[in-house]
Protein backbone atom coordinates (compact mmCIF):
# COMPACT_ATOMS: atom_id res chain seq x y z
CA UNK A 1 0.00 0.00 0.00
CA UNK A 2 1.61 3.13 -0.92
CA UNK A 3 2.53 6.06 0.99
CA UNK A 4 -0.13 8.40 0.02
CA UNK A 5 -3.17 6.15 1.98
CA UNK A 6 -1.84 6.48 5.15
CA UNK A 7 -2.16 9.80 6.75
CA UNK A 8 -2.66 10.89 10.82
CA UNK A 9 -5.89 13.41 11.72
CA UNK A 10 -6.35 14.98 15.49
CA UNK A 11 -10.07 15.23 16.00
CA UNK A 12 -10.38 17.63 18.96
CA UNK A 13 -11.58 19.34 21.23
CA UNK A 14 -15.15 17.70 20.83
CA UNK A 15 -18.08 19.96 21.94
CA UNK A 16 -20.76 18.79 23.52
CA UNK A 17 -19.18 16.36 26.01
CA UNK A 18 -18.60 17.17 29.42
CA UNK A 19 -14.58 18.09 29.46
CA UNK A 20 -11.59 17.60 27.40
CA UNK A 21 -11.56 14.43 24.58
CA UNK A 22 -8.64 14.59 21.72
CA UNK A 23 -8.66 11.69 19.38
CA UNK A 24 -5.10 10.80 17.07
CA UNK A 25 -6.36 8.53 14.12
CA UNK A 26 -3.97 6.82 12.05
CA UNK A 27 -6.07 6.33 8.85
CA UNK A 28 -5.13 4.05 5.78
CA UNK A 29 -6.83 3.59 2.95
CA UNK A 30 -10.37 5.78 3.80
CA UNK A 31 -10.88 3.81 7.44
CA UNK A 32 -9.34 4.00 10.59
CA UNK A 33 -6.66 1.59 11.48
CA UNK A 34 -5.98 2.68 14.80
CA UNK A 35 -6.53 5.12 17.30
CA UNK A 36 -5.14 7.05 20.34
CA UNK A 37 -7.94 8.56 23.23
CA UNK A 38 -6.58 11.49 24.99
CA UNK A 39 -7.99 12.65 27.87
CA UNK A 40 -5.95 15.77 28.39
CA UNK A 41 -6.54 17.33 32.06
CA UNK A 42 -5.88 16.67 34.70
CA UNK A 43 -7.42 17.27 38.28
CA UNK A 44 -6.49 15.69 41.07
CA UNK A 45 -9.39 14.09 43.45
CA UNK A 46 -7.58 11.04 44.56
CA UNK A 47 -4.92 13.06 46.04
CA UNK A 48 -7.20 16.08 47.43
CA UNK A 49 -8.64 13.21 49.89
CA UNK A 50 -6.17 11.55 51.30
CA UNK A 51 -5.80 12.53 54.61
CA UNK A 52 -8.69 14.16 55.55
CA UNK A 53 -11.39 12.65 57.91
CA UNK A 54 -13.15 9.79 55.42
CA UNK A 55 -16.83 11.60 55.90
CA UNK A 56 -15.15 14.82 53.95
CA UNK A 57 -15.78 12.14 50.84
CA UNK A 58 -19.41 12.92 50.76
CA UNK A 59 -18.48 16.57 49.81
CA UNK A 60 -15.56 16.47 47.85
CA UNK A 61 -16.44 13.58 45.52
CA UNK A 62 -19.66 14.64 44.38
CA UNK A 63 -17.61 17.83 42.94
CA UNK A 64 -15.99 15.44 40.47
CA UNK A 65 -18.41 16.39 38.16
CA UNK A 66 -21.70 18.53 37.76
CA UNK A 67 -24.03 16.57 35.65
CA UNK A 68 -22.60 13.35 37.69
CA UNK A 69 -22.57 14.52 41.12
CA UNK A 70 -25.36 11.92 42.73
CA UNK A 71 -23.57 9.15 41.26
CA UNK A 72 -20.40 10.01 43.03
CA UNK A 73 -22.34 10.84 46.30
CA UNK A 74 -23.91 6.93 45.93
CA UNK A 75 -19.93 5.47 45.44
CA UNK A 76 -18.40 7.63 48.16
CA UNK A 77 -21.75 6.56 50.49
CA UNK A 78 -21.68 3.22 49.90
CA UNK A 79 -17.87 3.32 50.59
CA UNK A 80 -18.23 4.72 53.84
CA UNK A 81 -21.23 2.10 54.86
CA UNK A 82 -18.33 -0.62 54.20
CA UNK A 83 -16.14 0.68 56.33
CA UNK A 84 -18.73 1.16 59.11
CA UNK A 85 -21.07 -2.11 58.68
CA UNK A 86 -23.55 -0.20 57.71
CA UNK A 87 -26.63 -1.39 55.89
CA UNK A 88 -29.31 1.40 55.04
CA UNK A 89 -32.92 1.09 56.10
CA UNK A 90 -35.24 0.05 53.38
CA UNK A 91 -36.87 3.73 52.94
CA UNK A 92 -33.10 4.75 52.91
CA UNK A 93 -32.40 2.81 50.03
CA UNK A 94 -35.75 3.41 47.84
CA UNK A 95 -35.06 7.09 48.28
CA UNK A 96 -31.32 6.98 47.34
CA UNK A 97 -32.84 4.63 44.52
CA UNK A 98 -34.83 7.49 43.15
CA UNK A 99 -32.14 10.22 43.28
CA UNK A 100 -29.60 8.28 41.58
CA UNK A 101 -32.30 6.88 38.95
CA UNK A 102 -33.31 10.62 38.54
CA UNK A 103 -29.53 12.12 37.05
CA UNK A 104 -29.53 8.91 35.37
CA UNK A 105 -32.75 8.81 33.01
CA UNK A 106 -31.99 12.76 33.19
CA UNK A 107 -28.55 12.01 31.76
CA UNK A 108 -30.11 9.42 29.27
CA UNK A 109 -32.65 12.35 27.59
CA UNK A 110 -29.97 14.83 27.47
CA UNK A 111 -27.67 12.39 26.14
CA UNK A 112 -30.51 11.46 23.11
CA UNK A 113 -31.62 14.91 22.23
CA UNK A 114 -28.70 17.66 23.30
CA UNK A 115 -25.17 15.02 22.42
CA UNK A 116 -26.18 12.87 20.26
CA UNK A 117 -29.16 13.09 17.82
CA UNK A 118 -27.45 16.57 16.57
CA UNK A 119 -25.48 15.36 14.80
CA UNK A 120 -27.45 14.44 12.04
CA UNK A 121 -29.26 17.72 11.67
CA UNK A 122 -25.46 18.55 9.70
CA UNK A 123 -25.62 19.75 6.56
CA UNK A 124 -23.42 16.81 5.56
CA UNK A 125 -26.68 14.66 5.73
CA UNK A 126 -29.07 17.13 3.49
CA UNK A 127 -30.00 14.63 1.06
CA UNK A 128 -30.98 11.84 3.74
CA UNK A 129 -34.86 11.45 3.34
CA UNK A 130 -35.08 11.98 7.05
CA UNK A 131 -32.67 14.73 7.41
CA UNK A 132 -35.73 17.79 7.29
CA UNK A 133 -37.32 15.97 10.53
CA UNK A 134 -34.12 15.71 12.49
CA UNK A 135 -33.41 19.26 11.69
CA UNK A 136 -36.19 20.30 12.71
CA UNK A 137 -36.16 18.44 15.83
CA UNK A 138 -32.66 18.38 16.62
CA UNK A 139 -30.75 21.28 15.56
CA UNK A 140 -28.61 22.60 18.01
CA UNK A 141 -30.78 25.02 20.05
CA UNK A 142 -33.56 25.46 18.06
CA UNK A 143 -34.59 21.79 17.40
CA UNK A 144 -38.46 21.56 18.91
CA UNK A 145 -37.57 18.63 19.88
CA UNK A 146 -34.26 19.84 21.96
CA UNK A 147 -36.66 22.82 23.62
CA UNK A 148 -39.30 19.92 24.90
CA UNK A 149 -36.44 17.10 25.94
CA UNK A 150 -34.77 20.57 28.19
CA UNK A 151 -38.23 21.35 30.21
CA UNK A 152 -39.10 17.93 30.63
CA UNK A 153 -35.61 16.96 32.46
CA UNK A 154 -36.04 20.33 34.62
CA UNK A 155 -39.68 19.43 35.34
CA UNK A 156 -37.77 16.16 36.48
CA UNK A 157 -35.39 17.41 38.85
CA UNK A 158 -37.97 18.12 41.37
CA UNK A 159 -37.83 14.93 42.49
CA UNK A 160 -33.71 15.81 43.68
CA UNK A 161 -34.89 19.22 44.62
CA UNK A 162 -37.82 17.94 46.92
CA UNK A 163 -35.32 14.58 48.37
CA UNK A 164 -32.16 16.16 48.11
CA UNK A 165 -32.53 19.52 48.68
CA UNK A 166 -30.64 20.40 45.55
CA UNK A 167 -28.76 19.46 42.37
CA UNK A 168 -25.75 18.65 41.73
CA UNK A 169 -23.27 17.94 45.04
CA UNK A 170 -26.84 17.40 47.13
CA UNK A 171 -25.64 16.40 51.18
CA UNK A 172 -29.26 14.23 51.60
CA UNK A 173 -27.06 10.87 50.73
CA UNK A 174 -25.24 9.32 53.83
CA UNK A 175 -23.67 5.88 54.57
CA UNK A 176 -26.79 4.90 56.58
CA UNK A 177 -29.22 5.77 54.30
CA UNK A 178 -30.49 9.43 53.51
CA UNK A 179 -31.07 12.76 55.50
CA UNK A 180 -34.60 13.57 53.92
CA UNK A 181 -38.19 12.21 55.19
CA UNK A 182 -40.66 11.66 52.60
CA UNK A 183 -44.64 12.18 53.97
CA UNK A 184 -47.68 11.18 52.40
CA UNK A 185 -48.26 14.58 50.50
CA UNK A 186 -44.58 14.73 49.23
CA UNK A 187 -45.23 11.22 47.15
CA UNK A 188 -47.96 12.52 45.91
CA UNK A 189 -46.16 15.40 44.73
CA UNK A 190 -43.40 13.32 43.48
CA UNK A 191 -45.95 11.04 41.75
CA UNK A 192 -46.93 13.79 40.01
CA UNK A 193 -43.40 15.25 38.63
CA UNK A 194 -42.50 11.65 37.68
CA UNK A 195 -46.24 10.64 36.02
CA UNK A 196 -45.52 13.90 34.08
CA UNK A 197 -42.07 12.75 32.85
CA UNK A 198 -43.53 9.39 31.70
CA UNK A 199 -45.90 11.03 29.62
CA UNK A 200 -43.39 13.40 27.99
CA UNK A 201 -41.31 9.87 26.99
CA UNK A 202 -44.68 8.23 25.67
CA UNK A 203 -45.71 11.58 23.68
CA UNK A 204 -42.87 12.68 21.83
CA UNK A 205 -39.89 10.06 22.32
CA UNK A 206 -41.79 7.11 22.02
CA UNK A 207 -45.49 7.99 20.71
CA UNK A 208 -46.31 5.32 22.69
CA UNK A 209 -46.98 4.16 26.40
CA UNK A 210 -44.05 2.48 27.78
CA UNK A 211 -45.47 -0.68 28.36
CA UNK A 212 -45.58 -0.82 24.48
CA UNK A 213 -41.65 0.17 24.31
CA UNK A 214 -40.95 -2.16 27.57
CA UNK A 215 -42.46 -5.67 25.17
CA UNK A 216 -39.87 -4.84 22.59
CA UNK A 217 -37.99 -7.82 22.58
CA UNK A 218 -36.61 -9.02 19.34
CA UNK A 219 -34.56 -7.02 16.26
CA UNK A 220 -37.43 -7.73 14.40
CA UNK A 221 -39.76 -6.60 16.71
CA UNK A 222 -37.79 -2.67 16.33
CA UNK A 223 -37.90 -3.22 12.24
CA UNK A 224 -41.40 -3.38 12.62
CA UNK A 225 -41.61 0.00 15.04
CA UNK A 226 -39.12 1.26 12.32
CA UNK A 227 -41.23 0.35 9.26
CA UNK A 228 -45.03 1.07 10.64
CA UNK A 229 -45.01 2.02 14.61
CA UNK A 230 -46.16 4.84 16.45
CA UNK A 231 -44.38 8.37 14.89
CA UNK A 232 -41.50 9.72 17.69
CA UNK A 233 -38.16 10.48 17.59
CA UNK A 234 -37.60 6.45 18.85
CA UNK A 235 -38.94 5.95 15.18
CA UNK A 236 -36.82 8.36 13.93
CA UNK A 237 -33.78 7.24 14.86
CA UNK A 238 -34.83 3.78 13.74
CA UNK A 239 -35.16 5.08 10.41
CA UNK A 240 -31.54 7.08 10.80
CA UNK A 241 -29.91 4.33 11.30
CA UNK A 242 -31.49 1.56 9.18
CA UNK A 243 -30.44 4.47 6.32
CA UNK A 244 -26.77 4.71 8.29
CA UNK A 245 -25.89 1.03 8.71
CA UNK A 246 -25.41 2.15 12.73
CA UNK A 247 -25.69 -1.25 13.87
CA UNK A 248 -22.05 -2.06 12.25
CA UNK A 249 -20.43 1.28 13.04
CA UNK A 250 -18.40 1.57 16.37
CA UNK A 251 -18.18 -2.48 17.36
CA UNK A 252 -15.33 -2.91 20.67
CA UNK A 253 -14.27 -6.05 22.25
CA UNK A 254 -17.47 -8.07 23.20
CA UNK A 255 -16.84 -7.71 26.43
CA UNK A 256 -19.21 -6.06 29.13
CA UNK A 257 -19.12 -5.12 32.99
CA UNK A 258 -22.19 -3.72 35.35
CA UNK A 259 -21.71 -2.96 38.89
CA UNK A 260 -25.55 -4.09 39.30
CA UNK A 261 -27.78 -0.55 39.52
CA UNK A 262 -30.31 -0.43 41.85
CA UNK A 263 -30.04 -2.48 44.72
CA UNK A 264 -33.27 -3.78 46.56
CA UNK A 265 -34.08 -4.48 49.93
CA UNK A 266 -33.77 -8.45 49.44
CA UNK A 267 -29.73 -7.70 48.47
CA UNK A 268 -30.33 -8.24 44.55
CA UNK A 269 -30.98 -5.28 42.07
CA UNK A 270 -32.39 -3.78 39.36
CA UNK A 271 -30.61 -4.45 37.13
CA UNK A 272 -28.37 -7.46 37.49
CA UNK A 273 -24.28 -7.25 38.34
CA UNK A 274 -22.31 -9.21 36.69
CA UNK A 275 -19.94 -9.47 33.19
CA UNK A 276 -21.08 -10.88 29.55
CA UNK A 277 -18.40 -12.10 27.24
CA UNK A 278 -18.95 -14.07 23.96
CA UNK A 279 -22.98 -14.62 25.19
CA UNK A 280 -21.42 -16.00 28.45
CA UNK A 281 -22.27 -14.45 31.79
CA UNK A 282 -20.06 -14.08 34.45
CA UNK A 283 -19.77 -12.41 38.15
CA UNK A 284 -18.12 -9.48 38.49
CA UNK A 285 -14.74 -9.61 41.14
CA UNK A 286 -13.60 -6.09 42.50
CA UNK A 287 -10.65 -8.21 43.35
CA UNK A 288 -9.84 -8.81 39.67
CA UNK A 289 -10.10 -4.85 38.80
CA UNK A 290 -5.98 -3.14 38.18
CA UNK A 291 -5.26 0.15 36.32
CA UNK A 292 -2.15 -0.08 34.48
CA UNK A 293 -0.26 3.42 33.74
CA UNK A 294 2.21 2.35 30.87
CA UNK A 295 0.26 5.01 28.46
CA UNK A 296 -0.43 7.27 31.17
CA UNK A 297 0.81 10.03 32.39
CA UNK A 298 1.28 8.81 35.68
CA UNK A 299 4.14 7.17 37.63
CA UNK A 300 3.92 3.42 38.36
CA UNK A 301 4.41 2.50 34.63
CA UNK A 302 6.04 -0.17 35.26
CA UNK A 303 3.02 -2.73 36.60
CA UNK A 304 -0.92 -3.22 37.30
CA UNK A 305 -2.07 -1.22 39.94
CA UNK A 306 -4.92 -2.93 42.02
CA UNK A 307 -7.23 0.19 43.46
CA UNK A 308 -6.43 -0.60 47.65
CA UNK A 309 -3.11 -0.22 46.60
CA UNK A 310 -3.48 2.36 43.46
CA UNK A 311 -1.29 5.28 43.03
CA UNK A 312 -2.34 9.14 41.22
CA UNK A 313 1.17 10.28 40.63
CA UNK A 314 1.15 12.38 37.67
CA UNK A 315 4.47 13.12 35.90
CA UNK A 316 4.08 15.89 33.44
CA UNK A 317 7.54 15.07 31.97
CA UNK A 318 6.84 11.65 31.00
CA UNK A 319 6.77 11.36 26.75
CA UNK A 320 5.30 7.84 26.70
CA UNK A 321 2.38 8.33 27.98
CA UNK A 322 -0.41 9.94 25.84
CA UNK A 323 -3.33 10.52 28.15
CA UNK A 324 -4.38 11.34 31.56
CA UNK A 325 -6.39 8.64 31.93
CA UNK A 326 -5.57 5.49 33.30
CA UNK A 327 -6.31 2.40 32.41
CA UNK A 328 -8.44 -0.25 34.28
CA UNK A 329 -8.52 -3.91 33.16
CA UNK A 330 -10.97 -7.07 34.35
CA UNK A 331 -8.32 -10.07 35.31
CA UNK A 332 -6.16 -8.37 33.14
CA UNK A 333 -8.93 -7.43 29.76
CA UNK A 334 -10.31 -4.32 28.73
CA UNK A 335 -14.22 -4.34 29.32
CA UNK A 336 -17.10 -2.01 27.87
CA UNK A 337 -19.51 -0.25 30.57
CA UNK A 338 -22.77 1.48 30.26
CA UNK A 339 -26.96 0.94 29.58
CA UNK A 340 -25.53 -1.44 26.95
CA UNK A 341 -23.49 -3.29 29.67
CA UNK A 342 -26.31 -3.35 31.98
CA UNK A 343 -29.04 -4.65 29.96
CA UNK A 344 -27.07 -7.41 28.49
CA UNK A 345 -25.89 -8.36 32.04
CA UNK A 346 -29.51 -8.52 33.16
CA UNK A 347 -30.41 -10.46 30.36
CA UNK A 348 -32.51 -8.53 28.87
CA UNK A 349 -33.68 -10.38 25.64
CA UNK A 350 -33.14 -7.56 23.01
CA UNK A 351 -30.25 -6.09 23.80
CA UNK A 352 -28.66 -9.86 24.08
CA UNK A 353 -30.01 -10.23 20.41
CA UNK A 354 -28.61 -7.26 19.16
CA UNK A 355 -25.41 -7.74 20.64
CA UNK A 356 -25.26 -11.72 19.28
CA UNK A 357 -26.27 -9.81 15.78
CA UNK A 358 -23.46 -7.12 15.62
CA UNK A 359 -21.85 -6.82 18.75
CA UNK A 360 -22.16 -3.58 20.70
CA UNK A 361 -22.39 -1.10 18.10
CA UNK A 362 -23.69 3.09 18.00
CA UNK A 363 -27.02 1.56 17.08
CA UNK A 364 -27.30 -1.29 20.04
CA UNK A 365 -26.07 1.33 22.42
CA UNK A 366 -28.36 3.97 21.78
CA UNK A 367 -30.99 1.37 22.10
CA UNK A 368 -30.04 0.17 25.14
CA UNK A 369 -30.15 3.92 26.53
CA UNK A 370 -33.59 4.00 25.66
CA UNK A 371 -34.69 1.07 26.62
CA UNK A 372 -33.24 1.50 30.26
CA UNK A 373 -34.68 5.06 30.08
CA UNK A 374 -38.26 3.43 29.92
CA UNK A 375 -37.61 0.45 32.37
CA UNK A 376 -36.27 2.84 35.23
CA UNK A 377 -38.99 5.29 34.59
CA UNK A 378 -41.32 2.63 35.35
CA UNK A 379 -39.46 1.79 38.54
CA UNK A 380 -39.27 4.83 39.73
CA UNK A 381 -42.94 5.03 40.16
CA UNK A 382 -42.56 1.85 41.88
CA UNK A 383 -40.37 2.91 44.22
CA UNK A 384 -42.38 5.90 45.14
CA UNK A 385 -45.24 3.52 45.87
CA UNK A 386 -43.10 1.45 48.04
CA UNK A 387 -41.55 4.47 50.82
CA UNK A 388 -43.30 3.93 54.01
CA UNK A 389 -43.60 7.16 55.68
CA UNK A 390 -43.74 5.88 59.03
CA UNK A 391 -40.32 4.16 58.73
CA UNK A 392 -36.91 4.86 59.24
CA UNK A 393 -35.31 6.87 56.82
CA UNK A 394 -31.44 6.27 58.10
CA UNK A 395 -29.02 5.08 60.93
CA UNK A 396 -25.99 6.04 62.35
CA UNK A 397 -22.72 4.62 63.24
CA UNK A 398 -19.21 5.51 64.23
CA UNK A 399 -16.24 5.68 61.62
CA UNK A 400 -14.02 3.22 62.85
CA UNK A 401 -9.78 4.09 63.05
CA UNK A 402 -8.84 1.17 60.00
CA UNK A 403 -10.95 -0.53 57.50
CA UNK A 404 -11.03 -0.58 53.43
CA UNK A 405 -14.37 -0.75 51.21
CA UNK A 406 -15.42 -0.18 47.99
CA UNK A 407 -18.73 1.76 46.58
CA UNK A 408 -19.69 -0.22 43.62
CA UNK A 409 -22.94 1.76 42.10
CA UNK A 410 -24.03 2.15 38.47
CA UNK A 411 -24.07 6.27 36.85
CA UNK A 412 -25.58 6.82 33.70
CA UNK A 413 -22.60 6.12 31.92
CA UNK A 414 -22.01 2.96 33.18
CA UNK A 415 -19.53 0.88 36.43
CA UNK A 416 -18.55 3.67 38.94
CA UNK A 417 -16.37 2.75 42.31
CA UNK A 418 -14.98 4.28 44.84
CA UNK A 419 -12.27 2.08 47.07
CA UNK A 420 -11.53 4.08 50.07
CA UNK A 421 -8.52 2.92 52.88
CA UNK A 422 -8.54 4.38 56.39
CA UNK A 423 -5.77 4.62 58.60
CA UNK A 424 -5.39 6.00 62.21
CA UNK A 425 -8.88 7.87 61.13
CA UNK A 426 -7.55 9.03 58.49
CA UNK A 427 -8.46 9.05 54.56
CA UNK A 428 -4.99 6.84 53.75
CA UNK A 429 -6.17 5.95 50.31
CA UNK A 430 -9.22 6.65 47.80
CA UNK A 431 -9.38 5.34 44.20
CA UNK A 432 -12.01 6.26 41.93
CA UNK A 433 -12.67 4.49 38.58
CA UNK A 434 -15.14 6.26 36.31
CA UNK A 435 -17.43 4.66 33.69
CA UNK A 436 -15.68 6.52 30.92
CA UNK A 437 -12.18 5.56 32.43
CA UNK A 438 -13.11 1.90 31.26
CA UNK A 439 -14.62 2.60 27.90
CA UNK A 440 -12.14 5.45 27.32
CA UNK A 441 -9.15 4.06 28.53
CA UNK A 442 -5.56 4.53 26.74
CA UNK A 443 -3.59 1.26 25.98
CA UNK A 444 -2.29 -1.51 28.72
CA UNK A 445 0.60 -2.84 29.50
CA UNK A 446 0.29 -5.05 26.76
CA UNK A 447 -0.49 -2.36 24.23
CA UNK A 448 -4.28 -3.53 24.10
CA UNK A 449 -6.54 -0.14 23.14
CA UNK A 450 -9.43 0.37 25.54
CA UNK A 451 -13.06 -0.05 24.24
CA UNK A 452 -12.93 3.18 22.33
CA UNK A 453 -9.91 2.73 20.57
CA UNK A 454 -10.80 -0.59 19.56
CA UNK A 455 -14.46 0.24 18.61
CA UNK A 456 -13.00 3.56 16.22
CA UNK A 457 -10.94 1.08 14.41
CA UNK A 458 -12.54 0.31 10.48
CA UNK A 459 -14.58 3.87 10.82
CA UNK A 460 -14.61 5.00 7.02
CA UNK A 461 -13.26 8.09 6.62
CA UNK A 462 -14.07 10.72 3.88
CA UNK A 463 -12.11 12.68 1.99
CA UNK A 464 -11.76 16.51 3.32
CA UNK A 465 -13.30 15.16 6.61
CA UNK A 466 -11.89 16.84 9.74
CA UNK A 467 -13.89 15.98 12.34
CA UNK A 468 -14.98 12.56 10.36
CA UNK A 469 -19.23 11.84 11.22
CA UNK A 470 -18.42 8.26 11.63
CA UNK A 471 -16.04 8.98 14.38
CA UNK A 472 -18.18 11.68 16.01
CA UNK A 473 -21.02 8.81 16.09
CA UNK A 474 -18.94 6.39 18.07
CA UNK A 475 -17.81 8.55 20.22
CA UNK A 476 -20.72 9.78 21.34
CA UNK A 477 -22.02 6.38 21.46
CA UNK A 478 -20.49 5.85 24.64
CA UNK A 479 -21.66 9.25 26.15
CA UNK A 480 -18.36 10.56 27.15
CA UNK A 481 -18.06 12.10 30.82
CA UNK A 482 -14.52 13.23 30.68
CA UNK A 483 -14.51 15.51 33.73
CA UNK A 484 -15.31 12.06 35.33
CA UNK A 485 -12.41 10.45 33.91
CA UNK A 486 -9.70 12.61 34.86
CA UNK A 487 -10.82 12.79 38.33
Amino acid sequence: MSDETKRRLIVGPFNRVEGDLEVRLEITGGTVSAAYVNAPLFRGFERILEGRDPLDALVVAPRICGICSVSQSHAAALALAGAMGLAAPRNGLLATNLMTATENVADHLTHFHLFFMPDFARPAYAGRPWFAQAEARFKAVQGVAVRAATAARAGLFHVLGLLGGKWPHTLTLQPGGVTRAVDARDRVRLLATVGAFRRFLEDSLFGAPLDRVLELATPEALDRWRNAGPMGDFRLFLEIAADLDLAHLGRAYGRFLSHGAYPDPDGGHLYRRGTAADGRAGAFDPAEVAEHHRFSRMAGQDRPHPPFAGSTVPDGLDETGYSWCKAPRLAGLPFETGAIARQLVDGHPLIGALVAQDGGSVYSRVIARLLELARTTRAMEGWLRALDPSGPWCVPAEMPDSAQAVGLTEAARGALGHWLRIEQGRIAGYQIIAPTTWNFSPRDLDGVPGPLEQALVGAPVRDGERAPLSVQHIVRSFDPCMVCTVH
